[in-house]
């Protein structure tokens, strides 16, 4: 049985991946791609968890050998998805998730048309803003600049399967949650799942 890529996507400080670290915590059979990424370490951050850190020379060696299933640089920093790493999951029966921009979620789509989408939303701009500064990891210029992007990035919330507004947690992670078991009831998935049944049941 092949897996389910599922592609989630947000402006900084929509809380994406806080709901997603959630997501995997409470959900069996589910698993996180690690990107790589050129940005600097931020504290509390470990290489091999949070992301692989690496160089602008070794991500451009990457990308030189078709590694990514999809890439993007976003605020001058590279990020790129291990597409050797995704194909062996995906066979394995595992489902994936991809934290990703908008514009990875395009080449993801490109190449896996299947991938399921999921765009997170803040509750208000102000919230937005609120949870930038909240955070203590970038200085304002930055926050600003984030703030500017978001717009833009938010437009694309139309290329998606579903929409979550992240107001309160708990509620958007029961959504993010409902999402994955209502993918795994699918026909497809399900009569893969229960083949042995179905035939008893025929026989």
């Amino acid at each position: 049985m092949t897996g389910t890529l599922y592609v989630v996507s947000a402006p900084s400080g929509a809380g994406k991946t806080s709901l997603v670290k959630a997501l995997i915590e409470s959900t069996n059979d589910l698993g996180v791609s690690i990107s790589h990424t050129t940005r600097p370490i931020r504290p509390g951050e470990t290489h091999g968890i949070n992301y692989h850190f690496v160089d602008v020379g070794e991500f451009q060696e990457l990308l030189g050998q078709a590694d990514f299933l999809e890439h993007a640089e976003v605020f001058g920093n590279y990020y790129g998805t291990s597409k050797s790493w995704v194909n062996q999951q995906l066979s394995d029966g595992q489902d994936v998730i991809l934290e990703i921009d908008w514009q990875g979620a395009q080449q993801v789509r490109r190449q896996i048309p299947e991938s399921i989408g999921i765009f997170v939303l803040p509750p208000s701009q102000a919230a937005l803003e609120q949870r930038l500064k909240g955070r203590g990891q970038d200085p304002d210029d930055v926050i600003q600049h984030r703030l500017a992007q978001a717009a833009q990035e938010i437009s694309h919330h139309v290329e998606y399967n579903y929409l979550i507004i992240n107001d309160e947690f708990d509620l958007a992670l029961a959504e993010l949650k409902s999402i994955i078991h209502s993918q795994r009831l699918c026909i497809g998935p399900q009569a893969t799942r229960h083949e042995t049944l179905i035939q008893n049941l025929l026989s």
